[in-house]
Formats: C-alpha cells, structure tokens, sequence
C-alpha cells in the first residue's frame, strides 16, 4: 500500500531563495490541492505536519516559506520583518504567487481546484491573492482578519473562512469589524469563528505568553480550528470525485 510522500522544493521570492515542504497523497491522478501560509515566525514543523496531514486525506499541500528558510523565534526580529510585509500587499502577493507556482507546476496537482489556508502573515498572503483575483476554491485564514485596498475584495470569487481568538490583541474587535465590513461590502460569501478565551496565535504549540504577551496556545480550540478548516475543504474542495485516483 502506498502511503503519501514529501520533499522540500525550493524556489525564489521576495528577492530570497524559499524552501517549502511539499506533501504529495499515495496515488497517481491529479487531486485537489492546497497552498499553506505560516505564522510570521516562518515556516515549522507544525505546518509541516499540517501539510502532511492534508496528504493524508487526498490533497496535494504545499507549506510555503516567509524568511528564506529561517524560523524567526526572535519577536523583534519577526515583528522588523513581518510589519513591513504586511504593510505591502503588493510584496505579499509576490510571495503567494511564487509559492502558488510551484504548486501548479507539481503534477500531482489538479491546477482549477486549489485552496489557500493560512496563519497569521501566511494567511494574510493568501487573501491578498483572493484580492488579486486568483482562481482558488476557498480561502481559509486563522489569525488574519486583515483588510486590503479599497475595492480589491470584490475579486475574491471564493468563501472565505476566518477564524480568530476572543481574547486575540492583535486582531482586537474593531480588526474583526473592519474585516468583516469588507468582506459583506464586496459580496463576498464569509463566515467568521470566534474562539472564547483563545489569545492570539492559539493554534501554534510552540507559542506561549513569554515571547509576546496575548499570544499563547489552546490545545482544545487547536484542535476546533483545524477540524473548522478541514470543514472547508470538504466543502470547497471535495475529494469524493479523485476516489481512485
């Protein structure tokens, strides 16, 4: 019995040489695929094993790098770098784009059928690319209620799912207010979760209150936050047509 296989592709972005770790499911046939956007600390081991999982059940995913393949464990320089990025959707979506490449060019992947979940920084890229009017299947971000240019949701051609904790500082209510005004104004079919008591970042194991205050793990909504994304998937991104494959 074949299982699902992974290997780390690398490839040029935001003038850095990325490495990403892609997750290919056993079998041959094209399937549905999915662009994974991490945390602003970059891409880990908990991505990675979400992209494992996604293979798991039948998705081609791709966990996409932020720092040219450093983990940015330090808040400084994590906030140095990240706060100019997301200041910049141009520079955002560069990123998306060069990550989304490599994912349409994998053959395994079926190119009309991807979605783009991300966390924090990673999700903020991938709803900049539903704001550039990529072709995706659905957006699903944790963390990310971040606004765009004005009018630019209207390209978003996909649900949207947002998830974020209540206690969350740095997506405080008027973030989740603004975001979600943006979302209704462009028409776009949103769905916002809100996770009680849950601090920023609560889906990240290795997060706790001594790098930031706000930011720290709930085991218990961890695990409510991913079943809620793979809830979208099942519904935007149907494997039941690739059984076989």
């Amino acid at each position: 019995m074949t299982t699902m296989t992974t290997c780390a592709v690398e490839y040029r972005a935001d003038g850095l040489t990325m490495t990403g770790h892609l997750a290919l499911p056993a079998g041959v046939g094209r399937r549905p695929a999915v662009l994974l956007g991490p945390e602003g600390t970059g891409l880990s081991d908990v991505e990675r094993r979400r992209a494992d999982a996604l293979a798991e059940l039948g998705y081609v995913a791709l966990a996409f790098d932020l720092h040219g393949g450093r983990y940015l464990s330090d808040p400084e320089e994590m906030l140095a770098r990240c706060m100019p990025l997301l200041a910049d959707p141009d520079r955002m979506r560069d990123i998306g784009h060069a990550a989304l490449d490599v994912l349409r060019a994998e053959p395994r992947t079926d190119p009309g059928r991807i979605a783009a979940v991300g966390y924090g920084t990673g999700g903020a890229i991938g709803l900049e690319l539903g704001r550039d009017g990529v072709d995706l299947r659905a957006i699903g971000t944790v963390n990310a209620l971040t606004t765009g240019r004005p009018g630019e949701a209207a390209r978003i051609s996909c649900p949207v799912w947002a998830g974020v904790g209540s206690e969350d500082p740095i997506m405080p209510p008027a973030q989740r207010n603004a975001f979600t005004a943006e979302m209704q104004a462009a028409g776009v079919d949103w769905r916002l979760t809100v996770y009680g008591g849950a601090l920023h970042a609560f889906h990240h194991p290795s997060v706790d209150h001594s790098v930031r205050p706000g930011v720290g793990y709930h085991p218990q909504h961890a695990r409510r936050a991913w079943r809620d994304v793979v809830s979208l998937l099942t519904e935007c991104l149907p494997l039941s047509e690739d059984l076989g494959a």
